[in-house]
């Protein structure tokens, strides 16, 4: 019922066809999720809006370490939901809870659980006022168990002068407060969990940075890392032929010509920026601007796009109000 098994896991990710962790959730591999830790929010943004993912990224939370250092915060989603505290309900709850293996509270058990490389994603539902989900005992737990993850917290955290010393993590979060936790109950394990505006799903890639956190559903996680970096060396070849005067603003952010394509492509095989990315396969994207540029009105009518039916009033996912 709130506490969901691998097959409940497996059945509310089925477009998932890869190899998953024993929890049931997808397990998105190793090396795509180190290929992600060298992107930003904005290059890993882009392919999952454009499908109609719409509500993945929220950006109004702190931050227990820098971001400027040029770390990323990127692993696979533990959710956790939680609502404010209900006798009746905390007894099914609780009952529910030690069947499943929970042996104290629900936030000590579910830290516990974690394995390497996972990042904890909690609905806290904004609790901060004895809404403490971590602090410094449990913020050292999440290091060991998961080695360079962390935690999305809608809600509090205690202890923050004790975290930050806390090397190789990091938590994002909606306030701080000395009190501990209390009058809460979790009714979601690995279960659909809202943060802000944002949707995570069990096994999303989270991605934290300077710009906030994006849940990057599991099955197009490799995708998106092709896509971003991509964008990336695109952006890389821009920034040096503005430097050299080669081309306007105006014609890097517009719609590239054939000429300026080659130039590109015969960019990728000597600079030493793009060295690493050998094993992009450009085709289909030079293909892809050629049938733009040749027949935009078909090419804009086979894009899928996000949803423009219903654009939700005063969001932030497209980084302006809709009221």
């Amino acid at each position: 019922m709130f506490f969901n098994k691998p097959e409940e896991v497996i059945a509310m990710t089925p477009l998932w066809e890869g190899e998953r962790l024993e929890d049931g959730r997808p397990k998105v591999p190793a090396s795509v999720l180190d290929r992600m830790r060298r992107l930003t929010l904005e290059e890993v943004w882009g392919l999952a809006y454009s499908q109609g993912f719409e509500f993945q990224t929220e950006a109004h939370l702190l931050t227990t370490h820098p971001t400027d250092t040029g770390y990323r915060l990127v692993g696979r989603a533990v959710t956790c939901v939680c609502v404010p505290f209900r006798q009746d309900l905390h007894d099914v709850a609780t009952a529910e809870s030690r069947e499943f293996g929970f042996k104290g509270g629900y936030n000590k058990s579910a830290v516990d659980r974690l394995v390497e490389d996972d990042v904890m994603v909690v609905d806290l539902f904004d609790k901060i006022y004895y809404g403490t989900f971590f602090g410094g005992n449990l913020s050292t737990q999440v290091r060991n168990k998961t080695k360079r993850g962390g935690a999305v917290i809608w809600g509090g955290i205690r202890d923050l002068d004790q975290i930050k010393q806390i090397e190789g993590i990091q938590i994002y979060y909606r306030g701080v407060h000395p009190t501990p936790i209390r009058d809460y109950i979790m009714t979601g394990y690995n279960a659909p969990c809202r943060i802000g505006e944002a949707i995570c799903m069990p096994g999303d890639v989270v991605f934290g940075s300077n710009e906030g956190v994006c849940f990057i559903p599991a099955h197009m996680a490799e995708k998106v890392v092709d896509n971003a970096e991509k964008s990336h060396l695109r952006d890389d070849f821009g920034f040096e032929r503005l430097k050299q005067g080669v081309y306007s603003a105006t014609e890097i952010d517009a719609m590239w010509s054939e000429e300026m394509w080659q130039d590109f492509l015969g960019w990728l095989d000597t600079s030493e920026i793009a060295a690493p990315f050998k094993y992009l396969d450009w085709t289909e994207d030079v293909e892809r601007a050629r049938e733009i540029r040749e027949n935009p009105e078909k090419a804009r009518a086979n894009w899928r796009g996000p949803r423009t039916d219903n654009p939700p009033a005063g969001s932030t996912v497209s980084g302006r109000s809709t009221i």
